[in-house]
């Protein structure tokens, strides 16, 4: 039994119009201005089947990048998508999908931990600067009344307390002010004495060498004045010259 060849009938110009007419038809007015424009404009996608189909393409590209990721660069990827009609799909690098999101849970905790303690510590440090300000403020109006300024302000307790502060405060400089003064005295006492010894020293080898004394007069006579000035008592004193 012999076959018969099919034949292949060429289109006319007509029936390719007419099937453009049909998949421009099926085409939303999102998928022309893409095709128009060569760019995806972000807006919904009104044709419900041209919606559906962008979203299978687009789910399937996700979910393979998504494993080309954790793949590639051994992250721990997780995608979760849900469709327009509620339907799941999802993704995970991990075997065990729920470990993923405990991960990401117990990271977000940890996160606004963190933010809540980050916003705790600056509003104690800005408590603290208001506190510090304030002290500063009062020290300075302390101070300016300590040195008699902004007087008009203050009661009789206010000044009468000033001058009890002002009359301690004098009496410790002039507590510190003898003790400086005692504290010199005592060194150059201590320095006299130790000029003392070393002339007393030098008076007491002069008279075993006698012979050096004669052979120089020079020498002798500085050592006769020495011995003067020994016997010059000193003196000090603390306060005004009387009159």
């Amino acid at each position: 039994m012999s076959h018969s060849p099919k034949l292949k009938l060429k289109p006319t110009e007509e029936d390719k119009k007419i099937n453009l007419q049909l998949v421009q038809a099926a085409q939303s007015p999102w998928e022309n201005s893409i095709m128009a424009r060569g760019k995806i404009q972000m807006r919904r996608i009104e044709n419900a089947t041209s919606r559906q189909v962008t979203f299978s393409k687009r789910r399937t590209g996700l979910l393979k990048k998504a494993y080309e990721l954790s793949v590639l660069c051994d992250a721990e990827v997780a995608v979760i998508i849900f469709s327009q009609k509620g339907r799941l799909y999802e993704f995970s690098s991990n075997s065990e999908f729920q470990k993923t999101i405990d991960r990401y849970r117990k990271s977000a905790n940890d996160a606004d931990t963190y933010q809540a303690n980050m916003e705790q510590h600056i509003l104690h440090l800005k408590q603290e600067t208001m506190d510090m300000e304030r002290k500063i403020e009062l020290l300075e109006v302390s101070l300016r009344k300590l040195s008699g300024q902004c007087l008009g302000s203050c009661s009789i307790d206010e000044i009468q307390m000033i001058g009890d502060q002002l009359e301690r405060s004098l009496s410790s400089v002039r507590a510190r002010k003898a003790q400086l003064f005692n504290d010199q005295i005592h060194q150059l006492q201590a320095k006299e004495r130790s000029l003392k010894e070393e002339n007393a020293k030098l008076l007491a080898k002069c008279h075993a060498n006698p012979w050096q004394s004669t052979a120089h007069p020079r020498a002798a006579a500085i050592h006769s004045r020495s011995s003067q000035s020994t016997d010059v008592e000193t003196g000090l004193f603390i306060g005004l010259p009387e009159n």
